[in-house]
């Protein structure tokens, strides 16, 4: 199966139903040995594009990865990532809000870890919880202390999806590319990883009974996700909705995606000037004297 990343956008005018989203699709790959193969070339590929993009020094590249409990944004990051060079990319993941974050807007706590020009910024989970979790849980929301005429009513999701809109307008617009993943799992595929993490002590650790509370919310989540998929999507940011229960599929969908996010930039790296000419012989010079 060849990728077909337009398969998987969602465009800016759309009304997303997850309900006709896809969460498995044939798989891409023929078989393990060749999953590998078509992993470890994208993955060769992202290192290259990595590379141009340190030395450009004009982008910034923001990887938002969001999804449900044990749909793979972990395994994604990991095995996506995993040639890239650790001084160029970090991944920050989002948890609940600290006592200090609270007293701050939504977004300050994502403002602080957005990557610097040259380099790559993943986000496991994102400002976007604080229209998904928060507002299938109002007691977060509630911790927030926002002036009560700001939460009476739905008001405060809408107004939220436009603070989001203008702040990656504002970051594309000074050069921060952002791809936002949505890992679309089905609530049977969740069943069985999740009993996977119960009956394999390798992966007790993974699961939480909090997990199994969100589960029982999740007609709630699925709603709250197309809205904000709904909402947030633009010509700049698309969203992309990634069948997930299948995880080498993802993978290479994921990696896919984030390659062509690079060939947009059309990175290169920086021509040699005259002047830069002259110092690198007079440098060559140096070493020659030694």
């Amino acid at each position: 199966m060849k990728i077909k990343i337009k398969d998987f956008r969602v465009s800016h005018d759309e009304t997303v139903d997850l309900k006709k989203r896809l969460t498995l699709v044939e798989p891409i790959y023929e078989s393990k040995r060749h999953y590998k193969e078509l992993l470890e070339n994208h993955v060769a590929q992202l290192s290259a594009q990595q590379e141009k993009l340190f030395a450009e020094n004009s982008y910034a590249l923001l990887i938002i990865f969001q999804a449900m409990d044990a749909a793979g944004k972990d395994g994604a990051i990991k095995h996506v990532m995993s040639g890239v060079n650790p001084q160029g990319c970090q991944v920050f993941s989002f948890s609940h809000p600290s006592a200090q974050e609270l007293q701050h807007d939504f977004l300050w706590r994502a403002t602080r870890d957005l990557p610097e020009r040259g380099k790559i910024g993943i986000f496991n989970r994102s400002y976007y919880e604080e229209v998904l979790i928060v507002r299938v849980q109002p007691d977060i929301l509630r911790a927030e202390a926002l002036p009560e005429d700001g939460v009476k009513n739905d008001k405060i999701w809408h107004e939220r999806y436009r603070s989001i809109v203008d702040f990656e307008s504002h970051m594309h617009r000074n050069g921060t590319r952002i791809i936002k993943i949505f890992l679309h799992m089905s609530k049977s595929e969740q069943k069985k990883r999740l009993l996977e993490r119960i009956d394999n002590q390798e992966k007790n650790w993974k699961i939480q009974p909090s997990d199994l509370q969100a589960r029982q919310h999740w007609k709630f989540y699925r709603q709250a996700y197309e809205e904000c998929l709904s909402a947030t999507s633009t010509r700049d940011a698309p969203w992309h909705v990634v069948p997930a229960d299948d995880k080498p599929s993802a993978r290479l969908i994921v990696s896919q995606i984030i390659l062509e996010a690079f060939d947009g930039l059309d990175l290169q790296f920086p021509k040699t000037t005259p002047a830069r000419e002259v110092e690198l012989a007079a440098m060559r010079k140096q070493l020659d004297s030694e």
